[in-house]
């Protein structure tokens, strides 16, 4: 397996590369238009051919680089069957599996931070998007977001992969890159709760501030990207 994970500075956004050494066919998660090029001239270093452009969610954060993708590699695009984004080749469902070289990727629907979310399972590599982050997990109170889905989605779903399942998240504010769904178990602080109703009341006190992208993301985001 060919991986890299791209960091994007000014919206803290993790964008991966995913490849197949048997065909160099290859996968990219929750890209940022910004960094259109940089995709690139690592597709292009280790001869890879992107066959499939995947958003976890529509973001508010940053804008997506899945049309520019598209334009420079015709690759397809997919986001799950719950996303209100035009474009796609089509829409994913839930537990459908792709294929990639000689790899296979699991769809996952995990809503809660947006109504939209998908985790997508590779191998014992889950990217989870804004779902679940190192420390942290998902705010939910924007885009159809609800803390009770998103309970649901961590506890009865994400929580259940094996302890050594590797978590890679779509977001970290902290330098760190990857965790495992056993140490999140023990140390993410939001995941010591022990019941939806006290999950749901730690979120609705969040109070963060809005994204600063937001108003021009989503709905570009809406059009994968395009203004």
């Amino acid at each position: 397996m060919i991986f890299k994970q791209f960091f994007d500075e000014q919206s803290s956004t993790y964008t991966y590369i995913i490849g197949s050494e048997k065909n160099k066919e290859s996968l990219i998660i929750d890209s940022v238009a910004e960094n259109v090029d940089e995709y690139f001239d690592f597709l292009n270093h280790n001869k890879l051919k992107l066959l499939f452009a995947l958003d976890t969610h529509i973001h508010a954060d940053h804008i997506s680089g899945m049309s520019l993708l598209y334009e420079k590699t015709g690759c397809k695009l997919f986001m799950g069957e719950h996303t209100t984004a035009e474009g796609l080749t089509r829409k994913l469902q839930n537990n459908e599996e792709l294929r990639v070289g000689d790899m296979i990727v699991k769809v996952i629907f995990t809503p809660g931070h947006t109504s939209d979310s998908y985790c997508f399972l590779i191998d014992d590599m889950l990217f989870t998007g804004d779902t679940l982050l190192i420390g942290e997990t998902g705010r939910t109170d924007f885009q159809n977001g609800n803390s009770e889905s998103a309970y649901n989605s961590l506890f009865n779903i994400i929580l259940k992969f094996p302890d050594d399942t590797k978590i890679y998240p779509g977001h970290d504010y902290n330098g760190k890159k990857s965790s495992t769904v056993g140490y999140e178990k023990k140390t993410n602080p939001r995941l010591q709760v022990k019941s939806k109703e006290e999950y749901a009341n730690l979120m609705n006190k969040l109070n963060l501030p809005k994204p600063k992208k937001i108003d021009i993301a989503i709905p570009r985001n809406n059009k994968l990207g395009k203004k």
